[in-house]
């Protein structure tokens, strides 16, 4: 099945068709030196690792019986997908696992590499690759146990191609972790009038709130996709603190884990072990690294 497969990838992708957004990009560009300045554009990314980073690592916890002290996710391999400067990528280095960020943008990558290049721990355990999901699907046949999208759905160019790309290179029961915007009344106001266009948190034009995905569409397209979904985790971001928290309305922000499904399309031991801690996420979840 897998050769039909990259047949129907290379001739899905020797046309123009991409998730990546070339609009986007263009956006970006203009940012990419920025990304480690916690002060700048990028602070409200840095601060949502206070949570974003022990969601995952939790969550990932509670489906192994393998603990490892001190580098939790020693042999875990995360793909970080849309890594930008890596400021997700670091901190689940640190944690122990085997990252590898892409991103279309050389630019953000060559930021990326060199603020990796500071700590030689994290230069061994995390790779940076400028690339498209897409790019990779043939080359990385279900190789990653994790992949993580934090902040990356709102501007992909489809988001079903992007989805049906994770669950190829993901293994068989591998996580997939995705931040990201709601589609409301509330998200458009504070998201893009409030946190761009009057204290300036985000650039201006980051966001468009037409591309803001709903959970519920998102759910649907991850379930026709071969996953389960075990976590939807409201988020919300005070600019006063410059801190997040987790909030049971998914309004504005939101936290989603999902499952593929195993082999042969059989949940195991660790799906249901999930389920039964996405009842109580936020015990955990609140925590900082």
């Amino acid at each position: 099945q897998f050769s039909l497969f990259r047949i129907a990838v290379k001739r899905l992708f020797s046309t123009s068709h991409s998730s990546v957004d070339s609009k986007e990009m263009r956006k970006f560009q203009l940012l990419a030196h920025k990304w480690w300045d916690e002060e700048g554009e990028f602070s409200a990314l840095h601060s949502m690792n206070d949570i974003r980073v022990p969601f995952i690592r939790d969550t990932l916890l509670n489906m192994s019986s393998n603990y490892h002290l001190g580098n939790p996710l020693a042999g875990v391999k995360i793909l970080d997908v849309g890594c930008g400067g890596g400021l997700l990528s670091e901190p689940l280095g640190r944690l122990g696992a085997s990252v590898t960020g892409i991103d279309p943008l050389e630019d953000n990558i060559r930021t990326a590499d060199q603020h990796k290049s500071f700590d030689p721990v994290l230069a061994k355990r995390i790779q940076y690759k400028s690339s498209s999901l897409e790019e990779i699907v043939e080359e990385s046949m279900e190789t990653f146990d994790v992949i993580v999208a934090s902040e990356v759905v709102e501007h992909v160019a489809d988001l079903e191609m992007f989805i049906k790309c994770c669950s190829q290179v993901l293994k068989p029961e591998g996580s997939l972790f995705i931040t990201t915007i709601n589609k409301t009344q509330l998200s458009y106001v504070l998201g893009v009038v409030v946190a761009e266009k009057i204290i300036g948190i985000v650039p201006e034009g980051t966001h468009e709130w037409e591309k803001f995905v709903p959970p519920e569409e998102l759910e649907r397209l991850l379930e026709s996709n071969g996953f389960s979904v075990k976590t939807v985790n409201g988020m919300l971001y005070n600019p006063l603190s410059g801190s997040w928290s987790w909030m049971e309305s998914t309004s504005v922000n939101y936290a989603m884990h999902a499952v593929k499904s195993g082999a042969q399309g059989q949940s195991s031991p660790t799906d249901a072990m999930s389920e039964m801690e996405s009842e109580q996420p936020s015990a955990t979840a609140g925590t900082t690294v």
